[in-house]
Parts: structure tokens; sequence; C-alpha cells
């Protein structure tokens, strides 16, 4: 079943849509913008069932023939537009999929959909091609733009499409939807939440993940030891996660997170802020043994090893000065 009320958040937006279905104020063409993992397709998708529901209520019934349909993947009037090419979407594909069939009715519904995902990869020949199925649609014809970048439309479509912008989830909804849905233990919740930033579609992949829990293991071991290991282990951990094929820039996010809750131990000593709650013996060492200007030191160098390794710095030497850093300024 996809209804609105079992999508999280986005209540603006779900209650927009709710209203244009039961006024009947639908637009031609919406955009839907937000990252990767955040509801776009689902919100989308629950609209357009509505639109096709034959109850013809605020949320689709999930029981009429429309319903039925949609929910097989099998409604003759809801089209996915696909394109050949990986990474664009050309003129023929929007000819081919949209623009000649728009002027066709539709089969059994009040309205003929067209949901574009990954709408970003239109090229700007693609987007010309449509603009006029925009401009002077068919009064059944509704057309969904799902992506992560809306500046990558030309003006001309941007100002003739309803744009609707998909913001982060509060924390406290992703950290019980981790714990009641997935199951997740309450100390992996607070660590894929932080590091999701109010992404529940990220939230969910990163408490299922291997590679994210391989990571936790890995850096959390060098986060507590960096103070006392020699240059020649720091290498060694460096190596560990290279060879283990690690998303670098998710490890270096993992080590702000890290100091994050030692400088809010430092400043306020409530633990009932922490990310990290299991590890607060070795947060209350770290955050003795480091003044306040070394943590800045430190979250500055994170920072600065970003920065070289997207400039192509070798990934050791950017590495191992960021270490060299942490381990200077916890005494």
């Amino acid at each position: 079943m996809l209804r609105f009320e079992d999508i999280l958040g986005h209540e603006q937006i779900k209650e927009y849509f709710k209203s244009a279905l039961e006024r009947h104020q639908v637009s031609h063409a919406y955009i839907l913008t937000g990252e990767a993992g955040m509801g776009r397709k689902s919100l989308a998708n629950a609209f357009a069932m509505a639109l096709q529901c034959e109850k013809g209520g605020a949320e689709p019934c999930g029981v009429c023939h429309s319903c039925r349909q949609f929910l097989s993947g099998n409604h003759p009037d809801v089209i996915y537009v696909r394109h050949e090419k990986a990474g664009s979407i050309g003129v023929d594909d929007v000819r081919e999929q949209i623009v000649n069939d728009a002027g066709i009715r539709p089969y059994s519904s009040p309205y003929k959909i067209y949901i574009v995902d990954q709408a970003e990869l239109l090229t700007p020949q693609a987007q010309n091609a449509l603009l006029k199925t925009i401009e002077e649609p068919p009064e059944y014809v509704v057309i969904f733009l799902l992506t992560t970048n809306s500046d990558a439309f030309l003006p001309t479509i941007l100002s003739r499409c309803t744009v609707l912008k998909l913001k982060p989830l509060y924390d406290q909804v992703i950290r019980g939807y981790l714990i009641e849905h997935n199951k997740a233990s309450a100390h992996q919740a607070d660590v894929c939440t932080a590091f999701a930033r109010g992404n529940l579609g990220k939230a969910i992949a990163l408490s299922s993940s291997e590679e994210f829990m391989r990571l936790q293991e890995i850096v959390l071991n060098l986060m507590k030891r960096v103070m006392e290991m020699p240059v020649s282990e720091m290498q060694a951990s460096l190596r560990e996660m290279k060879d283990a094929g690690l998303n670098i820039r998710d490890c270096l996010d993992f080590m702000q997170l890290w100091f994050r809750d030692i400088l809010m131990f430092k400043a306020t000593k409530d633990t009932s802020l922490f990310i990290f709650k299991d590890e607060y013996k070795y947060i209350r060492e770290i955050a003795d043994h480091s003044s306040f200007d070394g943590i800045e030191k430190i979250l500055e160098a994170i920072d600065k090893a970003r920065v070289r390794l997207d400039a192509n710095v070798n990934f050791e030497l950017a590495m191992e000065l960021m270490l060299l850093t942490m381990k200077e300024n916890i005494s």
C-alpha cells in the first residue's frame, strides 16, 4: 500500500497534494527536488495513485481496479520514462515516451501521468522538446520531474512547473523508524541517524550495510587509540582502511562526529547529547587530555584532509598529516 500517511515526514508537501486532490486543482507539471533517498519517488507515486483512484479521495483507496493496477506496476496511464544512455535523458527519449504519447487520451483513467526519475539528466535539447508539452498540455496530462538538482533545469522549465523541495526529516523521526522497523540497536540508530543528516533512505541503507559496520569498527579503533599509537601503527590502520575499500569521505565524516561528541562533552558534560553513547569512557578520556583550541585544530585538520584528497593529494600523506595533528593536540 502507498498512502501519504505511510510516508514519513514531508507534511507540507503531503498536505499540498491532498488539498490539490480535494479541490481538483492539479498542476500539469511538478518538480520534486531533494537528495536521493529522501522520498521523492514515494511522494510522486502516492499522488499519482491518488489521482487515478476511482474513489476520488485525498488518499488512494488501494482496493479499486486502478489502485490494484498501480500497485502491480501495470497501470496503463502511469508511464515511467526510461532512458537508454546511463548518463543522460535524450531528446529521443522525451519525444517517444512523452511528447508523441501525450496526444493519446488516457486508456481508462482521468489522467495520463509521466514520471521522470533522475530528471537532472535531461539534456537541454530534451528539456526544450518537453517544453511545448508543459506549456500547452492536454488537460489530462500530469508530468513529474524527480531530481536531486533543480539547478540543472532551464529557466523556462522551472518557471512553468510547480517546484516542491523536500526537507530533511527530524533526527528523532529517523531514529525511531530505525529502531522500530529495522530493529537497529539504540547505538546503531544514533550513529546512522547522525550520518544520514535527515535522509531516511540513507539511514536505512547504512543500518543494514556491512561496509558501514566495518567502517565503524576500523575508524572507532583508530580514534580511540590515536593518542597512543606509534606512526607505524597509524600507517597500518590507514592501509586497513584502504584495503577494506572504505569510502574515505565517509571515514572523515565519522571522525568529525567523533570529535563533535568530545567537544560537546567538554563544553556541557551532558552525555545525553552523545552520538557515541557506548564510548563514554574514551570520549571522557580524550576530552580530559585536550583543549578547546586543540579540538578546533583537529576539526580543521579533518577539513584540510578532505580538501587535499579532493585535490588528488596522496591518500597516505593527506591522512597521516591529519592523524599527526590529532596526536599532537591530544596530550
